[in-house]
């Protein structure tokens, strides 16, 4: 749907409701400063070093562990709605459907991977959270914010997003969890994890069932995932892990591209392969194919129906080598190849190949720096020099400064380049988007205090960005290049220990796009999240009950702001857990994706059951 004619975004003071949670936050800090002991925060950063603490990252990143408390959540988007700085736009619920940007850039601008390999499907963006992988079988997600090139490819333009497993505990011999619930629209869930670990061979069986009727007609869903992940010690090199993964999920599309009661079944393969060469070498393989079946009128079948099948493949040897105690060197060589048989896009392949270089100094005496660069070929179209630089410099024990730069580059999709429908055209002359981002940032970790502070302002400057726009209402969008605009902002986050094992969280995004060209009417670049806010309370109630409760507060460039609040609660002991997720309570009306209306107050009730052999 068209935002407005005319787009003019322009930073305002902060809304009621924004004003009220920021306020609400402060009150509950000033309150609890005194009782509260230090925060230990560290995070995995999402590159080839190895983990380090966030007081020695010089990037923004945030850590989600979907293992901590795994019965408040029951897909990833869920958990990425932690995280103000990704814009998710849902169709449909647990993730149906949805589209994922970061920093206000566009959803084909952010990266999705599984254990640090590409899920990006090369149809269309929007399939990008179509992943095979059950959520079960993820241990937990890291969100990097801003470019990422050097590691993942010059197309990190906006961030990625990283889903990540692990081999169950070593001293577990069996894990059995099952979860089932119900709730209201008729929806059910089904989980199923299964865990066996020898001396030599761990493996991990995961699955889910997510189904619905839907709120309103042809809104139905049936969302199922199964995988299989094994860890073999068998080699000397190393471990050898092997994840299979395979999803279908039919859903009823009404008015997810117009006025049209349209349907949708989406089917995913993937299959890894990743071994250890000693301890500082890694190789990978990996291969994906993904099926999209589309009808636009599902009373009538026949009359318009498109049938795709893209297939991905991608291979990797990665090296890191410690020159110091404190000096690190990675560097590696990848190739990837992608094709796509459709009866609408036709049938086309392209391939590309890179070789990257970083170098991590860490801990100079108050300086840390990373400097990296990535060569990146593209079949028929050349290739690109992206590099990168990140820098961070500790003023004091407990404040840190750090900022960096980085360059992007993306080719088109399939769908940009040759899709064509009654409402959509694409575009075969599209050129490729090309960018350079900046960020500044502060980490505030003070010594005896009861929380940790961290701010980024970051810009990023595009040319020839692609978008789909009209100047007239009643003309099909059409994929274009947008010759120059960019995105301004800033983002920060704090976290709280308060007594008696509680804990909030706040987070606030703002974001501003430079004005689209006069009369353009925009359908995503600069339909983005403008500012985004959340203040989420963690704590332990007595009979071993933990309770969540999460209100953000989000305002689309062409929406009013709008409320959604969560409440969660689920036994966090024993062999049988009892769990209630009430989501939107307040019921609000509202679209992540203009025209197409969520459903509204959730209520799920199940319960786990668990059973657990340790190895003797």
């Amino acid at each position: 749907m068209p935002l407005s004619r005319k787009i003019f975004l322009v930073f305002r003071p902060l809304p009621f409701g924004f004003a009220c949670l920021i306020l609400f936050g402060l009150i509950c800090l000033y309150a609890s400063a005194q009782q509260v002991d230090t925060v230990q925060q560290s995070v995995t950063v999402t590159t080839a070093i190895p983990p380090v603490p966030l007081s020695e990252s010089n990037r923004s990143v945030m850590t989600l562990d979907t293992r901590e408390q795994p019965l408040l959540f029951n897909n990833v988007t869920d958990y990425l709605r932690q995280d103000t700085t990704v814009n998710l736009q849902s169709r449909a619920a647990q993730g149906v459907q949805a589209d994922l940007s970061i920093r206000g850039t566009t959803f084909e601008q952010s990266l999705v991977l599984v254990n640090g390999l590409r899920v990006n499907d090369p149809e269309t963006a929007h399939l990008n959270l179509d992943i095979s992988v059950p959520l079960d079988a993820i241990s937990r997600v890291e969100v990097l914010h801003g470019s990422g090139s050097t590691f993942y490819g010059s197309d990190t333009i906006g961030g990625a997003v990283n889903l990540i497993t692990q081999p169950p505990p070593d001293d577990t011999h069996l894990t059995l969890i099952g979860k089932s619930g119900a709730g209201n629209y008729g929806s059910l869930e089904n989980h199923l994890r299964a865990d066996l670990t020898t001396r030599r061979v761990s493996e991990e069986l995961a699955g889910s069932r997510d189904t619905s009727n839907g709120f309103i007609a042809d809104r139905n869903y049936s969302s199922n995932a199964l995988s299989s992940e094994t860890w073999l010690k068998l080699l000397p090199l190393g471990i050898t892990d092997v994840l299979l993964a395979g999803s279908d999920r039919p859903y009823g599309a009404n008015q997810f591209y117009g006025a049209y009661d349209s349907w949708e079944r989406t089917k995913g393969w993937f299959a890894a392969l990743q071994q250890q060469v000693g301890q500082k070498t890694s190789a990978s393989f990996a291969y994906r194919k993904h099926t999209d079946l589309f009808v636009l009128l599902l009373d009538q079948p026949d009359y318009y129906r498109n049938d795709h099948v893209t297939t991905a493949w991608q291979g990797a040897l990665r090296r890191a080598d410690e020159l110091g105690s404190n000096t690190t060197l990675s560097y590696g060589l990848e190739a990837n190849g992608d094709a796509i048989h459709s009866t609408n896009l036709g049938v086309h392949a392209r391939n590309q190949g890179a070789g990257y270089v970083n170098l991590s100094l860490r801990a100079l005496k108050r300086l840390s720096l990373s400097v990296g660069a990535r060569e990146q070929i593209f079949s028929g179209v050349g290739q690109v020099f992206s590099p990168s630089l990140a820098a961070a410099y500790s003023l004091t024990g407990t404040l840190r400064l750090r900022g960096s730069v980085g360059h992007g580059y993306r080719l088109p999709t399939y769908l940009d380049l040759y899709y064509s429908d009654p409402t959509t055209i694409g575009n075969a002359n599209l050129k490729p988007e090309s960018s350079w981002s900046y960020e500044g940032g502060v980490d505030w970790t003070p010594a005896n205090a009861p929380f940790t502070l961290s701010a980024t302002g970051f810009s990023l400057h595009q040319r020839n960005g692609i978008d789909y726009s009209k100047r007239d209402l009643s003309a099909p969008w059409q994929a274009v290049n947008v010759a120059e605009f960019a995105y301004n902002g800033a983002e920060a986050s704090m976290r709280v220990r308060l007594p008696h094992a509680q804990q909030l969280q706040l987070g606030y995004t703002a974001v501003q796009a430079t004005s689209p060209p006069p009369g353009l009417i925009s359908e995503y670049a600069f339909n983005y999240a403008a500012q985004s806010a959340l203040i989420a309370w963690t704590g332990e109630l007595p009979g071993q009950i933990v309770a969540r409760s999460q209100l953000a507060v989000v305002q689309k460039t062409s929406q009013a702001p709008y409320p959604l609040w969560d409440v969660q609660l689920a036994r966090n002991a024993g062999r049988f857990r009892p769990y209630v997720r009430a989501l939107n309570l307040t019921n609000t009306s509202y679209e992540e994706v203009p025209g197409v209306p969520v459903q509204g107050r959730t209520i799920m009730a199940g319960a786990e059951f668990s059973l657990q052999l340790k190895r003797r």
